[in-house]
């Protein structure tokens, strides 16, 4: 059985305070993009006693360390101490890039919470996945209903949001850099918005750009000034908004007519995905 796990970007992002846990509080609107990974699962008919119960393989990007650490072995041994699932062999086909503020690893995480639901019967609600998912990350339970929303809190605290970017063509470019989300707080100063993010969002995309920003761009384009260049480039083209996704360190822009991304002469080493 095998699906197909898509990123997000952030629309906006504010960093409202830090808790008294260490963590941020946030505000964001996530939306989801059909930038995708391929994982697959099937039962292990070769396990033997003592192997993992979840063999898993990866192509694709290169993700290093040990399988084991992966988000999706972990959400695997999630289910497992709940519902004694049987050894499986998994393998992900990684293309969303990793570091780019995409959510690549949490989205596969999820759909592998997902794909084990519906590949052993177990029926799950959607109300138990995301109790498994809050378990991985902040962003993980944006991918079980995978439609936008506001994100308040550490990123785990959804509502809804009427927003359709569908009409629009959206592009969205990793330089080949990775971000640091921990070092990406480190540096950032707290500025409270005159203006929250589920207000502008709703307004036209033609007043984003004057109104709709993203905090850690200050400090990540002085640290990656190929980032601050990438977001010139796109409004050079006439794109209607253009903003790192997260802390980056992908930025996407969206344009009112279809676009050929040939046009913006980007180095080779660049990955560029376009919605149409």
């Amino acid at each position: 059985m095998i699906c197909f796990p898509n990123a997000k970007i952030n629309l906006g992002l504010n960093i409202v305070e830090k808790r008294s846990d260490g963590f941020h509080n946030i505000e964001t609107v996530f939306y989801p993009i059909n930038w995708c990974d391929a994982l697959e699962v099937i039962e292990n008919k070769e396990f033997q006693k003592g192997d993992e119960k979840i063999n898993l393989s990866i192509s694709g990007i290169l993700v290093e360390g040990n399988t084991q650490d992966n988000l999706i072995a972990k959400a695997y041994k999630l289910v497992d101490a709940a519902y004694n699932l049987p050894p499986v062999k998994a393998h992900l086909h990684k293309v969303i890039p990793m570091g780019a503020g995409l959510g690549g690893g949490s989205s596969d995480a999820a759909f592998f919470i997902k794909l084990l639901n519906d590949k052993f019967s177990l029926n799950l609600s959607a109300t138990e996945q995301l109790n498994f998912t809050k378990q991985l990350g902040s962003d993980c339970a944006f991918f079980i209903e995978n439609k936008p929303v506001y994100a308040s809190g550490k990123g785990d605290v959804f509502s809804e949001v009427k927003i359709d970017l569908s009409r629009y063509c959206v592009v969205v470019v990793y330089p080949a850099v990775h971000s640091n989300t921990a070092l990406a707080y480190k540096g950032v100063v707290l500025i409270k918005p005159q203006k929250n993010i589920q207000s502008i969002i709703t307004s036209e995309i033609e007043i984003w750009k004057e109104e709709l920003t993203n905090d850690f761009e200050k400090t990540i384009f002085i640290q990656h000034p190929e980032l601050q260049n990438i977001k010139s480039i796109f409004y050079t083209k006439g794109a209607l908004y253009a903003s790192m996704s997260g802390s980056g360190s992908a930025v996407y822009s969206i344009f009112k007519n279809d676009i050929d991304v040939q046009e913006f002469n980007f180095p080779i080493n660049y990955l560029i995905w376009k919605s149409k």
